[in-house]
């Protein structure tokens, strides 16, 4: 079934859909890119994708349907699994006694149909649709997956009432007793093993990237965090909490009968060809064992300095303390800020096959090719110290240690910097100037900071906007309480610095974005994006930090010296409709 491409220029003309001036001009552009003409057309604006995709179901001589407005019945849409109807962009829309109906954007896209027709069993008739009939669609998975995991929870909490019921109450208040046997016996319980996979399933499906199981006075609580926000996911009943528990350190080799105390744990699954690892950690509380999964999918890739958020003079910085030999490069932040990803992207620029690069990890987030990994074990004594102590002795490069958590492995990790090793680490603090005083903090002399350590980033994650974004401009009142918070004629000069605004622009010209609510995303916003600073330890910074100066002060010569600080950029992303200040003044106060 493939187009003529003779007929569809015919067509498109004929339609009055494009002018006979643009189509000769595509056509000459086409021939010389050797691109297809709806290609060019589209890439340029000419035509729209749902007109192109009407006009080619036309000479193919096969319906065009628009799905944008149309609920699909759940039992139809699964009949094709969400990840092929995602990543073949195919979804089911009718089904017949001996036929269902697909909508597709390519229609010669022969293995995907061949895979659901033996799938099915069914008569497969392929029609054309267009990208936003597919994203409506998809959209529908989602909510439907929902509405379905939602009752599989009732139902089997349900049972486990009714079991519960029938043991009788003091055989539930006993249940804090049970034997090893006896809660291994309930981890391996049909309902519970269903609740526990589902609770993963959704938690996966929903980017999460941990999950809170937390015991109450009368009831169960399971939250996903999501995009750096909790949500509540559902409320069980208090009695589903222990079988839930021994499910889960049964999956992550925990010790079933060990309530009183701590632990940690972990376990993989592969879902959809993709590797996720899950690291589990129970605590005791008043009313039981509080549970946190978090999640990590070890095969994401696919990052960019760019893509982080870097721009400017910091992306530029970083490129340059990444052709050094030897030295240190740091990234602070809180838990959750983003930082380990940052150093895997700078990994991933530097990983080539002249260059041995070793990691000490707590965990490995993260699987990397050609990159030699290793797991902290503080159980066995593999410690970051001792693990770093051995790395060192297998002649890398390039060294990358997870976190410097004390003054054994910040006084290694500088030594390895000194003896001819480009080192990336990641250290607790809330500034890039405020990680100076922290390594002396550790015990490091402040001489052998500015002989080692090249560049530090500071880094927040916020919320980005969807593109249903609406365009609004600061009031005079407003742009006056912002200037108390941030400078903004810093900003500005940014701005103008890298051609986002114009020359003459000023504030009360300048644009922000507000979110808006979809039926996708009910907040306005998805996924998220970093807020960075990027520290150059100049000259001028290493004569500070050898007279002891205070961190405002190196901060401030930092900003005389062209940092843009972690706020200006929130301000900045703002601007460019990435998100908001609100959710910039939320993750970043000063």
């Amino acid at each position: 079934m493939r187009i003529n491409e003779d007929q569809l220029k015919k067509f498109i003309l004929d339609s009055g859909l494009v002018s006979k001036t643009d189509l000769e001009e595509a056509l000459g552009k086409a021939k010389k890119q050797k691109q297809k003409i709806s290609n060019v057309l589209l890439s340029e604006g000419k035509i729209t994708e749902a007109d192109m995709k009407r006009t080619e179901a036309f000479v193919l001589g096969i319906p065009f349907v628009d799905l944008t407005k149309t609920k699909i019945d759940f039992s139809v849409l699964s009949l094709i699994p969400e990840p092929i109807a995602r990543n073949s962009n195919i979804v089911a829309y009718k089904k017949d006694k001996d036929s269902l109906e697909v909508a597709m954007l390519d229609v010669d896209d022969l293995p995907v149909i061949d895979f659901i027709k033996k799938r099915s069993g069914l008569k497969i008739l392929s029609r054309l649709t267009d990208d936003a009939s597919i994203k409506s669609v998809l959209v529908q998975y989602r909510q439907s997956l929902k509405a379905e995991f939602q009752n599989i929870i009732q139902k089997e909490s349900s049972t486990l009432n009714k079991k519960a019921g029938e043991n009788g109450e003091k055989e539930a208040e006993k249940s804090v007793e049970k034997t090893e046997s006896e809660l291994k016996r309930m981890a391996e319980d049909l309902p519970v093993v269903k609740i526990v996979d589902s609770l993963i399933f959704h938690a996966i499906l929903q980017n999460a990237s941990d999950i809170h199981i937390e015991p109450g006075e009368r009831e169960l609580t399971v939250r996903y965090r999501i995009d750096g926000i909790l949500h509540d996911a559902m409320v069980l009943d208090k009695t589903a909490g222990a079988g839930i528990t021994a499910r889960i350190k049964v999956l992550s080799n925990l010790k079933l009968d060990e309530k009183r105390l701590p632990q940690d744990g972990r376990f993989k699954i592969e879902q959809n060809g993709e590797k996720i690892s899950f690291r589990v950690s129970t605590l005791p509380t008043f009313f039981g064992e509080k549970t946190v999964i978090r999640i990590l999918k070890e095969t994401s890739h696919g990052f960019s300095l760019e893509t982080l958020g870097f721009h400017g003079e910091g992306l530029e910085r970083i490129h340059n303390s990444l052709k050094q030999k030897t030295g240190m490069v740091l990234a602070t932040g809180p838990t959750g800020s983003g930082k380990t990803t940052t150093l895997y992207t700078m990994l991933d620029i530097l990983n080539r096959p002249e260059v041995n690069i070793s990691t000490v990890e707590d965990p490995i987030e993260y699987q990397m090719p050609r990159v030699n990994q290793t797991q902290v074990k503080p159980e066995i004594g593999l410690t970051f110290a001792n693990g770093l102590r051995s790395l060192l002795r297998q002649d890398p490069d390039i060294v990358m240690v997870g976190e410097i958590r004390d003054g054994e492995t910040a006084g290694l990790a500088i030594n390895a910097s000194l003896t001819g090793h480009l080192v990336l680490s990641t250290i607790h603090t809330n500034s890039a100037a405020g990680a100076i005083p922290r390594l002396i903090d550790m015990g490091v002399e402040p001489f052998l900071i500015t002989a080692t350590v090249k560049t530090i980033i500071a880094q927040r994650l916020v919320r980005k906007l969807t593109a249903t974004k609406e365009k609004y401009f600061l009031s005079p009142a407003e742009i006056k309480n912002l200037a108390k918070i941030v400078d903004l004629d810093r900003v500005l000069g940014f701005l103008k610095d890298e051609k986002i605004v114009g020359p003459n622009d000023t504030w009360e010209k300048i644009s922000f974005y507000k979110p808006v609510s979809s039926s996708e995303f009910e907040d306005g916003y998805s996924s998220r994006t970093g807020m960075h600073e990027v520290l150059k330890v100049t000259p001028a910074i290493k004569e500070m930090i050898i007279k002891g100066s205070s961190q405002d002060d190196m901060e401030s010569q930092a900003k005389k010296e062209g940092m843009m600080t972690m706020i200006e950029d929130g301000v900045y992303q703002a601007v460019l409709g990435v998100t908001t200040l609100e959710e910039v003044f939320r993750v970043v106060s000063e």
